[in-house]
């Protein structure tokens, strides 16, 4: 296919608001695909699975090739779930290898679209309104979408699908569902081919944002399609799900007033940092209690380069094979701040709270919501100031070096007992290795 001239006058094509047109673009097996690219492999042949093998045969594989998918193998799955006799290929994750495609994938569209009418969606994934595009470069969605494939695949070794929608709900939906049954991984729909070819489609939960709780409400009310939730009394739906009904019934329609134009100048009204890990195995209470410490501390500087404090804490305490239901609570500080020595202190006096002595736990979170500008740092009376400076001065020096040489260049004491993660952590991505 010839290569479309991009206009050099302008940076992007004069908008026409009417009808859009969408595409949503997905690497088919992302991590997989590009593992098998890096060895002159094709994934469609060829069985390879991405899983850290150190971590047993126990290890969630983060990615199967296309091949294994073939085969009925789940994505997701165990390392022992893989069956036996396949010669399979082993590959250890490698997240800042996919990120450096990502990017590269990100630059081919850049090469003939504005930023502004990308939204990558996650790693191997992205919204683009093409409308206007398709005029500029007088080719069919179609053939625009067989491009950008090809351009994809010349650059990166990389297989990918497009859905193509009247807007962003069917784009994404045509993809999920539809492109990859077609040979061409190409597939269109508008509002009346959607009723047409879907509306009788199950599982509900193979549509975006319908989750196996909202399916479960569903089914006990005899609503399986999205034909049957298009044709349900809406009092119905807004005693299920309230507000959310609305978007429910909207994309039972085939409807979706979202732009990306829309997502780029939504600002959330709250905000909040978080972080959980699952441990490398099952801990005692006093090697947890380290762990929380360390995530306390990371989160802490994560405020501070931010430049945003908090006066709240929130944590999560799950036990080895759900032994016990998790435990959760939250904790308001008596002061507004970043610094590390207020927020470990309150952190661990929480987890002392919640958390079961005897049960042995196995997975940890930490939030630390509602946050504010550091503008609004605030202390009690009963503070001391001078210390509390001292310790801000001494902070953000460790963060500049850390910045510039590396999460580990500086560590404490607790990061080397028994059971501290943060050392590890430090070099993974993702929570996963980060070569």
């Amino acid at each position: 296919m010839e290569t479309p001239e991009r206009d050099k006058s302008r940076t992007r094509p004069v908008r026409d608001d009417k009808a859009r047109v969408y595409f949503c673009i997905d690497m088919k097996c992302f991590y997989a695909s590009v593992e098998c690219a890096d060895r002159g492999l094709d994934p469609f042949t060829t069985p390879l699975v991405v899983a850290d093998e150190a971590r047993g045969q126990g290890a969630i594989c983060l990615a199967i090739s296309p091949a294994l998918k073939a085969l009925g193998v789940k994505n997701r799955c165990r390392l022992f779930e893989v069956p036996a006799g396949l010669a399979v290929t082993v590959a250890k994750p490698r997240m800042k290898r996919y990120m450096r495609c990502a990017a590269e994938i990100y630059g081919v569209y850049l090469r003939y679209m504005a930023p502004e009418d990308i939204h990558v969606y996650s790693i191997d994934e992205a919204f683009l309104d093409v409308t206007d595009y398709l005029k500029c470069y007088h080719q069919t969605a179609e053939a625009y979408a067989a491009f950008l494939l090809d351009e994809i695949a010349k650059k990166t070794h990389i297989p990918a699908t497009v859905g193509i929608g009247s807007n962003l709900y069917l784009a994404k939906i045509a993809l999920d569902i539809t492109a990859k049954k077609n040979t061409s991984h190409i597939a269109r729909l508008e509002e009346e081919s959607y009723r047409e070819t879907l509306w009788r489609h199950e599982p509900l939960t193979d549509f975006w944002q319908v989750s196996t709780g909202t399916a479960k409400k569903l089914e006990k009310r005899g609503i399986f399609t999205m034909r049957g939730i298009a044709l349900a009394p809406e009092t119905l739906l807004y005693q299920l799900f309230g507000v959310n009904a609305e978007l429910l019934i909207d994309h039972a329609w085939g409807r979706e007033s979202c732009t990306i134009a829309d997502i780029k100048n939504y600002r959330s009204k709250s905000h909040s940092i978080s972080s959980s890990q699952i441990l490398f195995s099952n801990y005692p209470f006093d090697k947890a209690r380290i762990v929380v410490a360390e995530m306390a501390r990371a989160g802490a500087e994560t405020l501070m380069r931010q430049k945003t404090v908090t006066r709240r804490i929130a944590l999560s305490v799950g036990y080895a094979d759900d032994s016990r239901p998790a435990d959760h609570g939250a904790v308001s500080l008596s002061v507004t701040t970043d610094l590390p020595s207020l927020l470990i202190q309150e952190a661990l006096a929480l987890f002392d709270r919640l958390a079961d002595r005897e049960a042995p736990i196995r997975r940890l979170s930490i939030a630390f919501p509602d946050l504010a500008s550091s503008f609004y740092e605030g202390y009690d009376l009963f503070s001391d100031v001078e210390a509390l400076e001292k310790e801000r001065k001494r902070e953000s020096a460790l963060l500049g070096i850390k910045d510039r040489f590396g999460k580990n260049a500086l560590l404490r004491a607790v990061d080397y007992l028994p059971g501290a993660t943060a050392r590890e952590r430090n070099r993974l991505v993702g929570g996963h290795n980060g070569e």
